[in-house]
């Protein structure tokens, strides 16, 4: 599997933001005040995601609920339940090298899925944040994904001057 990590600025050029017209919105008001509208979220806290096409090779961004384990920031690939998994969860599991902004904190992060009691933890952990990941458990059959993203100590740029 290949790594490509570019410059910290260039995943911040050429990026195609959500399909979703209310995500896409989100990632512009997060983006335009450097995360101090959007960074709450009815009533949790999101980060803004970043990821490589797994078809296109293009840079693809949309906004997710997060949570906290240690230094490890936590996703879930819910899709609302959907049976198919969302676009980014495939991307990164292609592409695990991923650029993230939490507020105004931006790094590149490694991204991978956690599995067997780890899953079941960090499961319970991000269901306590959004209790409807229970719900969209129940609307499909596929294991709902919970990814870890890991900060890379070299990638990692605290708050940008404006």
């Amino acid at each position: 599997m290949s790594h490509w990590n570019p410059p910290l600025t260039d995943w911040e050029k050429d990026v195609t933001d959500s399909p979703s017209k209310w995500v896409a919105e989100h990632v512009r008001r997060y983006l335009a005040s450097d995360g101090k509208s959007g960074h709450r979220w009815s009533g949790v806290n999101t980060l803004l995601l970043s990821t490589v096409g797994r078809k296109t090779g293009k840079l693809r961004r949309t906004a997710l609920i997060y949570g906290q384990d240690g230094n490890r920031y936590l996703v879930v690939g819910s899709k609302g339940g959907s049976p198919k998994h969302p676009a980014w969860y495939l991307n990164l599991r292609d592409h695990p090298e991923v650029h993230v902004q939490v507020g105004a904190d931006k790094f590149v992060a490694t991204a991978h899925t956690a599995a067997g009691e780890e899953r079941y933890r960090l499961w319970g952990l991000m269901a306590s944040i959004w209790p409807d990941y229970e719900i969209y458990q129940q609307r499909t059959s596929r294991s709902i994904p919970v990814v870890l993203l890991e900060p890379m100590a070299e990638g990692r740029r605290g708050r940008t001057s404006p």
